[in-house]
């Protein structure tokens, strides 16, 4: 069996492989099975974020996404899984609500999934959603205004900030790069993530829609604490352990 103890390169490849797999590392499993202590490992997760591969959290680390292809590139990738939560999704709206829809390929999704015979004031800040909304006649659609960032699609700017403090939303569903229990909700753009903190303060219900390849895991800049979200809408594989840490927060969980 490898000493692990003299030879810290095998011992950090293996720490990555670990969270490859498993999306996150506990200090005190990982001490044990290694058979060093747990300052070695926090030392080992310390190197490792420092070259971008995971973001230290309370008792471990959890891996680090790439950073997000455009819309346009997202459009096209696991269209299936996306369907599925869209639909879930839209089963979550009453008639009558007042709700935002963020940017994303998900909630592009969500926009065509949703009944048109429901009586619904939306607002969103995508022009591709707005497009698709406005096919449904009972709806009263909002657009928010401002430069269409490109990597988004969508309006993310002071403008649309300006506008969303003016609405109160009955249910935000809020596009997510990434989610971890410790970390919360985050993103890869920064003035992105201020333009969805900024409509979650006007949401009584916030949802957020992920594909389970974003649990557990944390992007650059923080969105939300873990608490501040309502609803999680993902498949149905997500470990029971990270299920268990998300109600820890109150969270109620759908999958699909």
């Amino acid at each position: 069996m490898l000493d692990y103890a003299a030879f810290p390169d095998q011992r950090q490849a293996l720490i990555y492989q670990i969270l490859q797999e498993n999306g996150r590392v506990i200090c005190t499993e990982l001490a044990a099975r290694l058979g060093v202590s747990e300052h070695t490992i926090r030392r080992d997760l310390h190197e490792l974020c420092k070259e971008g591969v995971c973001k230290k959290v309370y008792g471990g680390a959890v891996i680090s996404l790439p950073e997000s292809a455009d819309i346009a590139v997202r459009k096209n990738m696991n269209t299936a899984k996306k369907s599925s939560i869209a639909q879930r999704c839209a089963r979550l709206v009453k008639s009558g609500s007042c709700i935002f829809i963020d940017t994303g390929t998900t909630n592009l999704a969500m926009a065509e999934a949703l009944p048109a015979e429901l009586a619904l004031t939306v607002v969103t800040n995508s022009p591709d959603i707005a497009a698709v909304l406005l096919k449904k006649p009972l709806f009263e659609v909002i657009m928010l205004g401002g430069p269409v960032q490109r990597s988004s699609g969508g309006c993310v700017g002071p403008t649309a900030i300006a506008q969303v403090q003016d609405i109160l939303f009955d249910q935000g569903f809020i596009g997510g790069c990434a989610m971890a229990p410790e970390s919360g909700l985050t993103g890869f753009d920064y003035a992105d993530c201020e333009f969805k903190k900024a409509v979650i303060k006007q949401c009584n219900e916030t949802i957020v829609a992920l594909t389970a390849d974003k649990i557990p895991a944390v992007a650059r800049y923080v969105v939300t604490a873990s608490s501040n979200i309502d609803v999680i809408v993902v498949e149905e594989n997500i470990s029971k352990q990270y299920g268990t840490a998300f109600q820890a927060h109150d969270i109620r969980i759908y999958t699909v």
